[in-house]
């Protein structure tokens, strides 16, 4: 498959993974980078619950770190560019910014991005038809 452009978070697991799978110098796009975590940078949701039980990413943010519209905001803008740059855009990112990419997509409330799960080395595919639809998501 032929893509218009190939876009990757700057971070090293993305562009790594980018390479592994064929695309060896895809554009660099700091929209792609993994939510910014703040405080909760490192912990694990496991962590986070026990000194704040029901916290949740996408409702509550990071102290310190986004908040559950600047995520949104910025896969809106990712959206944006997307749709300036190609018709057939691929892109290597991280698993939180992507499931918000997924829900500003169909144009979804961002709470809805907790219920998108996303595995490691997984393919989603976001398209337009009569709407902007999720052709599928997480397949491996």
């Amino acid at each position: 498959m032929r893509f218009d452009i190939v876009y990757s978070s700057p971070l090293e697991r993305a562009r790594r993974t980018a390479e592994l799978a064929g695309f060896p110098h895809p554009e660099l796009c700091p929209l792609l980078r993994e939510v910014d975590y703040g405080a909760y940078e490192g912990l694990t949701t496991s962590a986070i619950h026990e000194t704040r039980p029901g916290w949740e990413l996408f409702h509550d943010g990071c102290p310190g770190g986004e908040t559950p519209a600047q995520i949104y905001a910025r896969a809106q803008e990712f959206i944006a560019l997307a749709n300036r740059t190609g018709t057939r855009v691929l892109a290597f990112s991280h698993g939180h910014i992507l499931r918000a990419v997924g829900v500003a997509w169909i144009q979804a409330e961002i709470t809805l991005a907790a219920n998108l799960l996303l595995d490691v080395a997984t393919l989603s595919l976001l398209r337009q038809e009569d709407r902007p639809a999720i052709g599928f998501w997480n397949a491996p």
